[in-house]
């Protein structure tokens, strides 16, 4: 988590992909994080950037995220899911 803000603030070429409901995604998410359904994920890969690296993130980080990230990386993105999820970078202290 620390190497994802770290990147972040370096204005390195990574984009955040919350990978919940919308519902989910609009009771609190990671600042400029995309809302892209985990069930509509494959629909929208065409419309990604592939010089982007993706971390993608759910709740408590290895669900969904993990199922995320392995389908961005089955179609040719650089992918990684975000340990601890949407929940602890929020209550994470800067």
């Amino acid at each position: 988590m620390d190497e994802v803000k770290q990147a972040l603030q370096a204005k390195r070429k990574i984009q955040i992909i919350d990978v919940r409901s919308k519902e989910e995604y609009e009771q609190g998410h990671i600042p400029n994080a995309l809302n892209i359904s985990l069930q509509d994920l494959k629909d929208n890969i065409s419309k990604l950037d592939k010089n982007f690296q993706f971390v993608t993130a759910c709740g408590k980080g290895g669900g969904r995220s993990t199922d995320g990230a392995k389908l961005l990386r089955e179609f040719g993105l650089n992918a990684i899911w975000l340990c601890g999820g949407t929940n602890k970078w929020l209550t994470s202290i800067e």
